[in-house]
């Protein structure tokens, strides 16, 4: 995996790189598009497999980031990244793998997704156990797995990240979840 995160920053640098030289010839706006296009689509490309990966490992990605919201805001290497990202309205990289799984398992106990993925996660109250506090929480079964791996598979990181959230966010049925599941990451960072 620390291979492929370090190619897609390579990557990455390099269209960064090259996008700086135009700098000086395209407005904000544009370098915003320029740069969404370019770079920040390949860091949100299956960065769900990502999920579970130590910091260091994903360090590379979130200076990525970092590089892209200074060049979008003119920013120099020495100033505060955090106010930069609010102001893009960009999470971090690991906030970022969170939302994406999140959102899924939102898909998945709607069922509004794909049938494999709906064998993957089991809502707790269609279990067939007798646990009316978890009925109400809309909590998730977590299988249980003997190695470090296993925990990054979505059966089992997808159901932790999803207990891990509020239960008021849990219970938001309409079409708000994403919004305030993005809040709650703000919030938490």
């Amino acid at each position: 995996m620390k291979q492929h995160v370090n190619k897609v920053a390579s990557s990455c640098f390099y269209h960064i790189r090259r996008l700086r030289q135009l700098r000086c010839y395209v407005d904000q706006q544009v370098m915003m598009r320029l740069v969404m296009s370019l770079v920040v689509s390949r860091l949100d490309y299956c960065n769900a497999v990502l999920a579970g990966l130590p910091a260091s490992t994903i360090a590379p990605l979130q200076r990525v980031q970092n590089a892209a919201a200074r060049l979008i805001l003119g920013l120099d290497r020495r100033s505060h990244i955090k106010p930069a990202l609010q102001r893009l309205h960009w999470l971090p990289v690991r906030f970022g793998i969170i939302y994406k799984i999140a959102t899924l398992v939102y898909f998945v106990l709607h069922r509004r997704c794909p049938q494999y993925l709906l064998e993957l996660i089991t809502n707790d109250g269609d279990s067939g156990r007798r646990c009316l506090l978890s009925r109400t929480s809309r909590a998730t079964i977590v299988q249980r797995t003997r190695t470090q791996l296993g925990q990054r598979a979505f059966s089992v990181c997808g159901p932790t990240i999803w207990n891990s959230l509020s239960k008021t966010l849990r219970l938001t049925d309409n079409q708000q979840f994403r919004r305030l599941l993005k809040t709650h990451l703000f919030n938490f960072n």
